[in-house]
């Protein structure tokens, strides 16, 4: 007689829903991230662009700020006829995750300093 094999795929399939959640957690965290990292580059060109053409750096924040994720950093600097902003954005989990893995991505745009005529 073969062995009584009931209650197998059960057995099996509580081992692995767990596997499973925590693999759909991490790919929704990863997404997260790339979303914080397209917002913070996207913030970082749009201040540039604004400092370049000589707005003040109040008013370059002000609109990086806008595209950027809550918590966000922006830095300005000015060099040799450039403007360098560095945006430093929070990625964080969702719900009961919420302070699950959090860190910061970084993102940097040069913008060249427009003519002042």
């Amino acid at each position: 007689m073969p062995p009584d094999e009931s209650g197998a795929v059960t057995a099996e399939t509580a081992v692995a829903l767990p596997l499973i959640a925590i693999f759909a957690v991490s790919m929704a965290w990863l997404v997260t991230l790339g979303i914080t990292q397209v917002r913070a580059l996207d913030a970082a060109r749009e201040t540039a662009r604004a400092a370049a053409r000589s707005e003040g750096t109040a008013e370059a924040v002000a609109l990086g700020q806008r595209v950027a994720t809550d918590g966000s950093q922006i830095s300005v600097s000015h060099g040799d006829g450039t403007v360098v902003v560095t945006v430093s954005s929070p990625v964080t989990g969702a719900g009961l995750f919420g302070g699950w893995a959090t860190f910061r991505v970084r993102a940097e745009a040069v913008a060249a300093l427009e003519p002042v005529s």
